[in-house]
């Protein structure tokens, strides 16, 4: 792992885009690593664009600001692609995950990248098949785990379990399992 990999999510209002951030630093906690997880918030409303972010390093985490240049950015909601510049900024050797059923090498040929990798992950599907609802943000935190390796499932089990009453927390840490399985790299 790098000294600190920085992440940026985007997502809309309501689909937990900060949560996701949150679980995933707070997992990374479990490991021994310093965290930050922030939204950015201004005037959004539910379905509005938001933007959260993830700071994870194995030494003390000395910036304050937003991830202008992120090492991953995740993408809740495939619509965002063609309205919000998610890429902007991203590392030559960025790691980009959609929810999106398409192949990432479709994504990736949208996105206009040339280098980086490109995945994706059907994180609606999985929601809609396990929680009966179309919320993704867990689906992608499993397949954020899966594409950047930077904690492992059972510190997302802990985290979950302590964030979620127990049936809620079984449900969800199934689609984390079931996203990280299916999620698919360029």
């Amino acid at each position: 792992m790098k000294k600190m990999l920085e992440f940026r999510w985007h997502g809309r209002g309501g689909q937990g885009a900060w949560t996701a951030s949150e679980l995933l630093a707070r997992a990374a906690i479990y490991e021994g690593k310093y965290i930050q997880s922030f939204p950015e918030f201004g005037p959004e409303r539910m379905g509005a664009p938001v933007t959260a972010f993830t700071r994870i390093s194995t030494e003390l985490i000395r910036l304050h600001c937003s991830i202008y240049e992120p090492d991953v950015v995740a993408v809740l909601d495939h619509t965002l692609l063609k309205t919000v510049p998610v890429v902007a900024g991203l590392k030559e050797d960025g790691i980009v995950i959609v929810n999106s059923a398409d192949k990432p090498e479709k994504v990736k040929k949208s996105l206009k990248l040339e280098k980086g990798q490109v995945w994706t992950v059907p994180a609606t599907e999985i929601a809609l098949r396990i929680l009966g609802m179309p919320i993704m943000n867990t689906a992608m935190l499993g397949a954020a785990a899966r594409a950047t390796s930077i904690v492992a499932l059972e510190s997302i089990e802990k985290t979950v379990k302590e964030r979620f009453r127990a049936d809620v927390a079984e449900k969800n840490f199934a689609v984390i399992k079931e996203a990280f399985k299916e999620a698919k790299q360029e």
